[in-house]
């Protein structure tokens, strides 16, 4: 039965640093395509194995060339540029690829398997590029970078410091594994990297959608919102999951909270003597409207959860190795469209949640808006104190950038490779935009954090509020002290990001 590694599963590797194993099982199957490969490629024309790649597919390489072949596809087209991946999406990249070729489907040795089953457990990062894969013959140029260490050159990371392949594996005693008339095509020729990166950015991106939960509730608090809007009656109208979960959370979260005021009590009431209401009948729509908001934006990352466990768990090359009904199929498999899509519905959702959180942070920081804080939830002296004035420039900057990068990457194709790549997925570049996007999101989280936080601090109520809102106080306060006088605040937004990203 084929092993199927659950998208829970692989964050506990990615991010927990659990130990990958393949199975014996797997091991049998990876052999088996890998000895029929070996036993028919001499009496048959299969590509990249006796050809050449791409466009120069019609010429015939000599037996005597294989192996050098392979490794000439790894050495050429180990070409990337710009800023490298961080390890975790390095170490994302690696489980993608070895899951994929652990198939039995790519007629590549076991000791490939076993070296980057080796460099995951080990935490052995190879230096990846970021820019240089168009995601239509998989991510040649970035995995490319992999391959190159497995012929035991180009660079590993080891505990945050970069060798070179032969010095680090020489010091781990592990040996490179040996190129044999597959391995090279096999590495390159998936969409492992844009897949990795994926992965990570959903992971990330659930945990911003927990923490714009959080934030809106506490917001709520704040401001005394009435309890309807979030309701169970009113959003199980709706029928749509994700709205109907946001509320569900909501109301689990601010369930000891003593400062939301229920409708039924505060609404019902004979009004004498007066023309207006002292209190806002209705909030605004970034606080009254957050189930609706929230709600598609949970269901695109449930979504993407889906479609990228799929990748993860396809064999993604070009061509298939079939020992068990003993073919070959030429197809294209590599091509990252599926990855691409998912990403750019998941980077426009996250810009979505990144703008609810600016304006959550603009009803904050402005008096005429919330009628109850000071200007900036500004705790010193108004006029020659500032409050969080700076931050928000930089919150107002960076969703605006997000913006921007929300344009889609899945609708654009420029045909290369003379030609033969001629509709490709920029599936890598989609990944990527949505990752800068996904970052930027934690850029205003943690300014909204500490706006909240400041708030709270301006109330002086903390004991009315939420379990989770006082212990998620408590918490923001270990790294940013309150704001009174004027500080220097940059220092703490990395703190902060550092923080959130692990917050649960």
């Amino acid at each position: 039965m084929e092993h199927w590694l659950e998208f829970k599963k692989a964050e506990k590797i990615i991010f927990d640093k659990e130990i990958f194993v393949i199975s014996q099982n797997d091991y049998k199957k990876i052999k088996s395509s890998f000895n029929f490969l070996n036993s028919i490629y001499k009496n048959k024309t299969i590509y990249g194995i006796n050809t050449g790649f791409g466009p120069m597919a019609n010429h015939l390489i000599s037996p005597s060339d294989l192996k050098s072949l392979q490794k000439n596809l790894i050495r050429s087209h180990a070409s990337g540029c710009g800023e490298n991946l961080d390890d975790i999406y390095v170490r994302a990249t690696l489980l993608a690829r070895v899951n994929s070729l652990s198939k039995g489907f790519s007629g590549v040795h076991p000791s490939l398997i076993k070296c980057l089953e080796n460099y995951i457990n080990y935490e052995l990062y190879p230096i990846i590029p970021q820019h240089g894969g168009v995601g239509a013959s998989g991510d040649l140029v970035q995995l490319a970078h992999i391959g190159l260490t497995i012929l035991g050159e180009g660079q590993l990371r080891y505990k945050n410091k970069v060798y070179s392949t032969a010095q680090i594996l020489k010091k781990l005693e592990l040996e490179a594994p040996q190129f044999y008339i597959r391995e090279g095509l096999a590495l390159i020729n998936g969409t492992s990297c844009m897949t990795g990166i994926g992965i990570v950015n959903i992971h990330l991106a659930q945990k911003a959608m927990d923490l714009a939960i959080l934030f809106s509730c506490i917001i709520n608090e704040i401001v005394k919102s009435f309890n309807d809007h979030f309701s169970q009656i009113l959003n199980n109208l709706k029928h749509h999951k994700g709205q109907i979960y946001i509320a569900e959370n909501m109301r689990s979260l601010l369930q000891t909270s003593h400062r939301i005021r229920n409708r039924n009590e505060n609404h019902y009431i004979k009004i004498e003597n007066t023309e207006v209401l002292s209190h806002k009948f209705q909030e605004y729509y970034s606080l009254r409207c957050v189930p609706q908001i929230l709600g598609p934006i949970k269901e695109t990352i449930d979504n993407a959860n889906i479609v990228l466990e799929n990748e993860l768990n396809s064999v993604n090359d070009n061509p298939i190795i079939d020992y068990v009904n003993q073919e070959v199929y030429h197809g294209g498999n590599f091509h990252g469209d599926y990855v691409s899509f998912e990403m750019d519905k998941l980077k426009i959702a996250i810009t979505k949640l990144t703008m609810l959180m600016e304006r959550q942070l603009n009803f904050l920081v402005n008096p005429a808006l919330n009628n109850i804080l000071p200007p900036f939830v500004n705790k010193g002296t108004l006029g020659f104190n500032f409050g969080v004035q700076g931050l928000q420039f930089t919150a107002v900057s960076t969703t605006a950038e997000n913006q921007t990068l929300s344009n889609p990457m899945y609708v654009h194709s420029i045909p290369n490779n003379n030609d033969n790549q001629d509709i490709v997925s920029m599936g890598t570049n989609a990944a990527l935009l949505c990752k800068k996007v996904i970052d930027n999101s934690f850029e205003v989280l943690a300014i909204q954090a500490i706006t909240i936080t400041q708030a709270l601090d301006c109330i002086e109520k903390l004991p009315e509020f939420s379990t989770k809102t006082q212990a998620f106080y408590r918490s923001i306060r270990t790294i940013i002290p309150t704001i009174k006088d004027d500080n220097v605040l940059y220092p703490y937004i990395p703190k902060i990001i550092h923080f959130l990203k692990q917050y649960s």
